[in-house]
């Protein structure tokens, strides 16, 4: 028996469960996502990822501006008469009036394994933690942050030099699994729910462009962890004769005593940290100049040994 889903999502992460929801032969009665909005140099208006496919796939779009208090957005959602609403990172919290909208109210895809990591980056946050172990949980949405009755998990491993873009894409294809599964048990009516633990929880903040510089004072697997964990966006930097280096890929090598930041090496670019180790730069982007190995830049930008970051 084919559901009829809302399905709410904005970013790349959410349309691999679009996707699936289609293939499993649901009926996707509307789409809510973000408005478009400017990007690039020109600050072209341009429309969410999940907005973009809907389209191709012929569906409706629906951007609401505001959810909450929204006569006219309840109405209108209401009229769907939908079994059920599928939410993935859609970007907002839905208020208490749209939860209850829906047949069997809305079930959301968040990427961690809940409760830990509640909030808008928990693959981020799992990557510059270090965790070696992450997952998708399918749960039911409540009026507070990822708080609602977990329904499903899925694991994954974390291998210690994978970035957050590559775990990003592992977990959008883990979570169209977990939400057909969930789906699937909801039709046979053998779906149970099970209550988070608050005090298990921890919180995944928003990420920002000023938490990029590294702090060479940490460990060596400390600014490793933190380099992939901001890989793609928004890239750990550090500053080199006033200009940004952002760096993207990194390796921790043997211990050094050398004041942190220091460059010991530049064949391999390897940089001293704190509690007397080193890490080894792979890959970089310099101001005004594209991604590269950090053996060509290298090449173009000479570093003399000792020189300290960031200056």
């Amino acid at each position: 028996m084919a559901l009829k889903i809302i399905f709410m999502g904005t970013p790349d992460f959410a349309v691999s469960c679009l996707k699936r929801l289609i293939e499993d032969g649901h009926e996707i009665v509307l789409v809510i996502t973000q408005a478009d909005k400017p990007k690039g140099r020109k600050l072209n208006l341009t429309p969410p990822p999940v907005k973009e496919y809907a389209l191709t796939e012929g569906l409706d779009v629906f951007q609401p501006e505001a959810l909450r208090n929204n006569r006219e957005v309840c109405e209108k959602l209401a009229g769907y008469n939908a079994d059920v609403a599928v939410v993935v990172a859609y970007g907002r919290i839905l208020p208490p009036e749209i939860l209850s909208i829906p047949k069997y109210g809305c079930i959301n895809v968040h990427a961690s394994l809940l409760p830990k990591y509640r909030g808008a980056a928990p693959i981020q946050w799992s990557v510059i933690n270090g965790e070696s172990e992450t997952g998708v949980t399918t749960l039911y949405m409540d009026a507070g942050l990822d708080t609602g009755d977990m329904l499903l998990k899925r694991k994954v491993k974390i291998p210690m030099n994978m970035t957050s873009g590559e775990l990003h894409d592992l977990l959008a294809a883990e979570g169209a699994k977990a939400i057909s599964d969930t789906l699937k048990a909801l039709e046979e009516g053998s779906l149970t729910a099970e209550k988070q633990d608050d005090s298990l929880s921890s919180y995944a903040p928003t990420l920002s462009r000023e938490i990029s510089p590294i702090d060479w004072n940490k460990p060596a697997w400390q600014i490793h962890n933190f380099i992939r964990g901001l890989n793609p966006w928004p890239a750990a930097k550090t500053t080199i004769g006033g200009r940004s280096l952002k760096i993207y890929c990194s390796k921790p090598v043997s211990g050094c005593n050398h004041l942190p930041g220091t460059v010991i090496e530049n064949s391999p670019f390897t940089i001293a940290c704190g509690e007397n180790t080193s890490i080894e730069i792979l890959e970089v982007q310099l101001e005004g100049t594209k991604r590269m190995s950090a053996a060509d830049f290298l090449r173009g930008h000479p570093i003399k040994i000792g020189r300290i970051l960031p200056d």
